[in-house]
């Protein structure tokens, strides 16, 4: 069995969990490609993809129409105006548009199965399942796959001075667009027959099967699979002498991309739980880009970025708990990895997260949304610390998402779908 696995890129967190998917197909005996359009990593059967080449007329006119709406002489589209209105600090927004044709790729051709997943700008919509006559899984790493266009359908964009959520209020454009968008992947999904989504959170698909967009779609639950032997416990005390940590405080540890640059990740609620702690013996190890310098109190120690997994299971083994304060999440990696190295995790009861974390057994749960739900829980951690067994935590999360279960229940699929 041959099967295509089509992803925009190879860095960020969707791309790690395909790429596992990928790893584990491989180590199952299937033969697996991966194509790419952002290829950064060596990594066996990736290939990356490049757009036709366009004849020497439609690059010039390309380049011209740029260049006159930079300088404001030409009207600039629809798309271009929805995004620069935009607020930055929301998740990303992509339209179901490319200038790629899978279906020419040699790849495709020879595949039984494609697996798309992350495709916002590899994959045309309309173009793509016009022309497509394989069976076709989908696994949805967030909601664009049935939304008009977020990645998310973010409701809360921050936190208050008193550390509750700020609501957000759609504009007319938004949804407007929104409407227009979701109409159209309605229209190309309804003719639709060899479609099988997938989602890796109860959440996500619960979300997907009462969208409207795709009415009548299959959508299955496969969770994210990790490689035990990578994420695993490390002697704690050598963890910290190689990050410089202190050996004589909690050490909390929070992870994300980008620090404090979305309102998803929930940066402003972690900040002012912080500091509504007031604890001297506690330290926030923060692992990410440094947008912007976290000085809000003297005890963070910035790791800034770490790409090497086994260096982040250091991390993890580090840490004495993970908070992820995320305010909606699919099934977020960082708690999977967090949970294979045996430290407990602190979050919000949103998404994916309720199907990782279980409230007592292997962290705590915050009963809303707030900075000061989320201080009571880190808290409560530091008065019960010791009811939480690494072994344990480790134990179940290898039951629920070794490598080899989500490779496993991806065969199944793909071969009933052959069937």
């Amino acid at each position: 069995m041959k099967v295509l696995i089509v992803n925009t890129s190879d860095i960020g967190g969707a791309a790690n969990a395909c790429l596992r998917l990928h790893e584990g197909l491989l180590n199952n005996g299937i033969d697996s490609k991966v194509i790419l359009i952002k290829k950064h990593k060596n990594l066996p059967q990736t290939f990356k993809v490049l757009p036709e080449k366009i004849n020497i007329y439609k690059r010039v006119k390309k380049k011209l129409f740029k260049l006159l709406e930079n300088y404001n002489l030409k009207k600039k589209s629809n798309e271009v105006v929805f995004l620069k209105q935009r607020s930055s600090r929301l998740e990303l927004f992509s339209f179901p548009f490319s200038e790629f044709d899978i279906t020419k790729n040699k790849w495709y051709q020879e595949a039984d199965v494609v697996n798309l997943h992350w495709v916002s700008g590899f994959l045309d919509l309309k173009s793509f399942f016009g022309k497509n006559t394989k069976p076709v899984v989908w696994t949805m790493h967030d909601m664009n796959t049935f939304t008009g266009g977020e990645h998310y359908t973010e409701t809360i964009i921050g936190a208050n001075n008193n550390g509750n959520p700020i609501y957000r209020d759609y504009t007319e454009l938004e949804n407007q667009t929104n409407a227009y968008y979701k109409n159209y992947k309605t229209r190309i999904f309804n003719s639709v027959n060899n479609l099988t989504l997938v989602a890796p959170s109860k959440w996500l698909q619960n979300e997907a099967l009462n969208s409207p967009v795709l009415h009548g779609k299959t959508v299955k639950h496969i969770a994210y699979g990790l490689n035990k032997e990578i994420f695993n416990i490390r002697d704690k005390v050598y963890s910290r002498n190689l990050l410089k940590l202190p050996q004589d405080k909690k050490v909390i540890l929070f992870v994300a991309e980008s620090l404090n640059n979305t309102n998803r990740k929930g940066f402003d609620f972690l900040v002012k739980a912080f500091n509504l702690l007031k604890n001297e013996n506690v330290v926030l190890c923060a692992v990410g880009h440094k947008k912007v310098k976290l000085n809000f109190t003297n005890n963070v120690i910035e790791l800034g970025v770490i790409n090497d997994e086994l260096l982040m299971s250091v991390a993890y083994s580090a840490a004495d708990v993970f908070v992820i304060p995320s305010l909606m999440d699919n099934l977020p990696n960082t708690v999977l990895e967090s949970l294979m190295c045996g430290t407990p995790v602190i979050g919000f009861p949103v998404g994916g997260i309720l199907d990782m974390v279980k409230d007592e057994e292997n962290g705590y749960i915050a009963n809303q949304i707030s900075a000061n739900a989320l201080k009571c829980e880190i808290e409560k951690f530091l008065d019960n610390s010791n009811r939480f067994m690494a072994n344990e935590i480790r134990k179940n999360a290898i039951d629920k998402y070794d490598i080899n279960i989500q490779a496993q229940n991806y065969i199944n699929l793909y071969k009933s779908l052959l069937n």
